[in-house]
Order: structure tokens, then C-alpha cells, then sequence
């Protein structure tokens, strides 16, 4: 009987011990293999290096560009900037988010109800454990299987058209009787991490390899970083907000003084003549808005597909936006290549106001389609003129000077309580109202980050994973 049990133990042993690696470091086993997909409407940027800044004469002599040799990794960027199509996407589903959560909330319209781990009727154990231990607002999840129903004449009940209705504007609010969505209930609740404040040293998390907290665990890991600090645990570098997602679609009346853009204003976001234009009228805090959304929004569908989710969406550095709109080529004036506006034909290539008083010399008054006039070498639209671009980049004069040359950026996340110039935001490559000099590659010009202007849009870069789309 002892031998039997020796032997049955020596084949449990060889068994369990057993493995393909025969000792060897060979890495973590049976991970999947990964190749990059090329994110829709965007195009490739490899890494290179670039001399950033003026390349030609520093006409205003402003002394804020000077010319400084920096490299850059490889990342995606959008073809053209955002549309009014594409952001209509996002307001959209912010739309549907509030409405079917109002549905599901309390059960109050059936066959909307939120999706609740404590009610699910093929519970794990996992649901079973959420439903004790996580907090409620992480427990439930709106329901996005049923069909919304936008016809008036094809309510199920009447507490959905009290709903629904209820996102409109309300009947004294509403121009000739003309049903509209209160844009003033477009919120977005957004959330990110702070990298830079978890990057201080003084805040890095500390280990517990002496039991000071007397717990018995030698390797316990310690729920406090250092004494008197604020921050407690990683939950402390979380942020978030919440901000109206909807355009200022006024500010085609404020931008200009004694000037008519009224039709502008009444047409230009939502009309589909306009869908394939740049969208403007948005701050900067509504374009990075947008860029977490997109974020979110591609990772869950990758996430539910099985599927590593990619990096985020966001918007470029200034270095970065240089760098693509260039497009290989080096100390050049336009992303086109030439020091001139115009082509050996006389045609202009870029929107802009190339004339005192003629907007309209270029084939353009307003902006045009995110896809007219011909891209640079790198398939990029309109990186000079049409609409003025944001960048993740803070503002400042001398930032060139002090900068990093190893994909150099300068972040400033401003505070209520700071000097409003401490929010200005770089913009890049001009707009269909500016004289060329803003076109060029190399001019620097800001903005205000809570300010709408219809003349500045934005596109969105993500960062490649790896070094080189020829490596895979």
C-alpha cells in the first residue's frame, strides 16, 4: 500500500511539474499574438526626428518658435479634423446614455431596467461579490439592448413620453412651436488620472517590508504613502468633471462685431449640408471630452470582443501637430513644401484670407469640407487654414526654451483660483480668417481653454504600440 501511494504521489509530482519550457526563461506562455489596426479614418505618422520651430524669418520677431531639433514617436492622427458628422456621434450617444438611464432608473419603464449584478438571473459568484462589496453606482449599468423610440405617435406609455419629452425644450421655450433637444442637459461625466501628480515623487506608494503596521505580514502593503499627506491611495489621482458637450453656435455672432453670420449660426452644426465640415464652436475642455469618449467608447466594444484595448485618444502635442503637418519635409514654410501660398498655376492651396477684404480669392468664404484642397505627403487634410487646431500643449512664450527634445510637450492644468493666463492652449495651423502667416508650419498662436471660437477645431492622435508599423 506504501509503494502505491508512493508512486501515485511521484506521478502527481512529475505531472504537475511538467511543462514545455524545460527550465528555461522562456516568458509568460500562450499569449495571444497582437498586430496593430489601423483606427478608422486615421492615418500612420512614423517617428523621425525634426527641427522644430522657425524655418524661415521670425517676421512679428516674436521670439517664441526658435528653432530646436527634437524627435518624436510614431502615433495615428486623424486625416482631417472632426467633423460636424463625427461629433454629432458623440452627442448622440450622450443623448441616448441619459435617456436610457432615466428609463432604467427604478425600473420606471419596463424592459429598460438597469442591469444590476444582484438581479441578473444567471448570477456568479462574481455578480454574487460585486452586489455585497462594490459601490451601488458600480452595480448598475444602463441597459443598451432595447430600441429607443424617437416618434411621437409610437410611445409604448406614458411614463416613457414624460421621459422622452422631458429632453426637450420645454413648450415656452420652444421658437413657433418647433420641438427641440435642450442642449442644456448634454452632460458628460468624464473621469482620467492624473499621471503627472502620481509621477511626484513625493507621492509614490511605499512598501511595507517590516510590519509597521504590526498585522503579522511581513509584505503587507501599507494603506498610506507618507504621514500628514493628503494622498491616501491611488484613488486620490483620479479626476474628473462634468461639462455641456453641445458647440456655442453663437459664437458665429460674437467672434465678429457688425458682421451677418446669422445663417451660420442657424445651420452650420446641424444641417446635413454641413456634415462633412470641421466642427467648431467647441473649448478645449469639450474636444478633450471627446477624445475620452472615443476612448471609452472604442475600448468597450474591444473589451467585450475579447480583445486588448489600445491606447487613448487625444489630442496632439504641439510637437506632434508640427511634426505630421510637415509631412517629410524639412525647414520648409507650408506643409505643402513651398514658400508660397499658391501653386505654379496661380491656385491657392489652403483656405485662408489671402487678400485685404477678399476671403474669397482662395475658392472659400466660411470653412469648407474637412477633405478639400489637396494633403500633405503624410495624407493629412488641411493642416494649414481652414480651421485653427487645438493641442493638449499649455501656452507659453518661452516653452520652446526649456521644453525637453525627447517628445516635448508642457502641461498646465490650470485651477479656478489661477491667473487666466495660465489657461491659454496652443492652436496651430490657421484658419479660413487669418492672413497666411498663421498657415505656416512653424507659427504658435493660443487660445483660451474655456473659450468657443468659430474659427478652431481639433483632431485627435493616438500613440502607436511599438516602434514601427513595418515591424509587424
Amino acid at each position: 500500500m506504501k509503494k502505491l501511494i508512493s508512486i501515485a504521489l511521484s506521478s502527481v509530482l512529475l505531472i504537475s511539474c511538467s511543462s514545455n519550457d524545460y527550465g528555461e526563461l522562456v516568458g509568460a506562455q500562450n499569449r495571444p499574438t497582437w498586430y496593430p489596426a489601423q483606427p478608422y479614418g486615421m492615418v500612420y505618422i512614423p517617428q523621425g526626428s525634426y527641427n522644430m520651430g522657425n524655418s524661415d524669418q521670425d517676421v512679428p520677431y516674436s521670439l517664441i518658435s526658435p528653432t530646436k531639433t527634437v524627435s518624436v514617436p510614431s502615433f495615428w492622427m486623424d486625416q482631417t479634423e472632426i467633423t460636424n458628422n463625427e461629433y454629432r456621434q458623440f452627442i448622440q450617444w450622450v443623448r441616448d446614455s441619459i435617456v436610457r438611464f432615466r428609463l432604467g432608473e427604478d425600473g420606471l419603464v419596463e424592459g429598460y431596467e438597469l442591469i444590476e449584478a444582484a438581479n441578473k438571473e444567471d448570477q456568479t459568484f462574481f455578480d454574487e461579490y460585486v452586489s455585497l462589496n462594490y459601490p451601488d453606482s458600480m452595480q448598475r449599468h444602463i441597459n443598451w439592448e432595447p430600441m429607443l423610440e424617437w416618434r411621437t405617435e409610437n410611445y409604448p406609455s406614458a411614463e416613457y413620453t414624460e421621459i422622452i419629452e422631458g429632453m426637450y425644450l420645454p413648450p415656452e421655450e420652444q421658437f413657433m412651436g418647433d420641438r427641440m433637444i435642450d442642449a442644456r442637459q448634454l452632460n458628460y461625466a468624464f473621469f482620467w488620472i492624473n499621471k503627472q501628480k502620481a509621477a511626484r515623487k513625493s507621492n509614490r506608494v511605499m512598501y511595507d517590508h517590516y510590519d509597521a503596521d504590526q498585522d503579522g505580514e511581513r509584505f503587507s502593503y501599507q494603506d498610506f504613502i507618507k504621514d500628514n499627506k493628503e494622498i491616501s491611495d491611488r484613488s486620490s489621482f483620479f479626476e474628473g468633471g462634468v461639462i455641456n458637450i453641445y458647440p456655442d453656435t453663437l459664437c458665429w455672432i460674437h467672434d465678429f462685431t457688425y458682421s451677418y453670420n446669422d445663417p451660420m449660426h442657424d445651420k452650420y452644426f446641424w444641417h446635413p449640408a454641413f456634415d462633412e465640415y470641421p466642427v467648431v464652436g467647441l473649448s478645449w475642455y469639450q474636444a478633450r471630452a471627446f477624445c475620452n469618449w472615443r476612448t471609452k467608447y472604442r475600448n468597450e466594444y474591444l473589451r467585450k470582443s475579447g480583445y486588448f484595448t489600445e491606447q487613448e485618444f487625444r489630442l496632439p502635442t504641439e510637437a506632434e501637430w508640427e511634426y505630421a503637418a510637415r509631412g517629410r519635409k524639412e525647414l520648409t514654410t507650408y506643409p505643402w513644401g513651398g514658400p508660397y501660398a499658391l501653386n505654379s498655376s496661380g491656385c491657392y492651396l489652403g483656405n485662408f484670407k489671402p487678400l485685404r477684404g477678399n476671403l474669397v480669392a482662395d475658392g472659400a468664404f466660411y470653412p469648407v469640407k474637412a477633405t478639400a484642397y489637396a494633403p500633405n505627403e503624410y495624407d493629412l487634410y488641411n493642416m494649414a487654414g481652414n480651421v485653427a487646431e487645438w493641442t493638449n500643449t499649455a501656452f507659453d512664450a518661452a516653452s520652446f526654451y526649456y521644453v525637453s527634445d525627447i517628445s516635448p510637450n508642457f502641461e498646465y492644468n490650470a485651477n479656478p483660483s489661477d491667473d487666466p493666463t495660465i489657461t491659454r492652449k496652443v492652436i496651430r495651423g490657421g484658419s479660413w480668417k487669418d492672413v497666411a502667416y498663421y498657415m505656416q508650419v512653424s507659427t504658435r498662436d493660443y487660445e483660451y481653454a474655456d473659450t468657443a471660437k468659430s474659427y478652431v477645431g481639433f483632431r485627435t492622435v493616438q500613440s502607436f504600440m511599438g516602434r514601427d508599423l513595418a515591424d509587424f
